[in-house]
């Protein structure tokens, strides 16, 4: 488009400063596109050819088609690394916190209509109630989710300002998240 208005603005200077240099003849000579325009070339149309389908016909045309299609390389071809894993645990653990704290902000709620008893000293009793090893695997499954998403957010706030970004790093904070938030679960689980 710009080189349309490039094209036009510079032979409306040109015919302004020398209107007999471009008359229809020295126009056919000087450019192609400007002798197809003056239609002393035949341009080639080709008329598309339709046809009436019933709904059904054209899902079965296109179901064969599909049959030709290449089929794009599934996640079995590749070999699983630990940025897979990862990424995939962050979006399931922030969807695991987020949805655990509506549900039960939700229930705390709308727990007096029911005659639930979500009271902190209710909750307190019922949890001090459980076995040693419940309690510790019951902690430690909920810091797990909170510490992993703490620390993988801290691992993308790194990458955001540039750093840590070469394959290599990538892995070893991959692995050193793992590890710092097993390890920080298993203190919170056993405080």
């Amino acid at each position: 488009m710009l080189v349309q208005r490039i094209f036009q603005q510079s032979l409306r200077r040109a015919t302004f400063q020398q209107p007999g240099a471009f008359s229809r003849n020295a126009l056919r000579k000087i450019a192609a596109p400007t002798s197809i325009a003056t239609s002393h070339h035949q341009i080639q149309s080709r008329h598309a050819a339709t046809q009436g389908l019933k709904q059904d016909d054209a899902y079965q045309i296109l179901a064969k088609q599909r049959l030709n299609r290449p089929v794009s390389p599934h996640l079995a071809i590749y070999r699983p690394q630990i940025t897979w894993y990862l990424s995939i645990l962050n979006r399931i653990t922030g969807s695991v916190l987020s949805g655990g704290f509506y549900i039960f902000g939700f229930s705390y709620l709308v727990a007096p209509l029911f005659g639930w008893h979500l009271e902190s000293a209710s909750m307190a009793a019922a949890f001090g109630s459980l076995p040693m090893l419940a309690k510790v695997g019951l902690k430690f499954g909920v810091a797990l989710p909170f510490t992993f998403h703490s620390f993988n957010g801290i691992r993308h706030l790194v990458w955001d300002m540039g750093r840590e970004l070469s394959n290599k790093a990538v892995q070893n904070t991959g692995w050193t998240v793992v590890g710092i938030s097993v390890a920080s679960a298993g203190i919170l689980a056993y405080l």
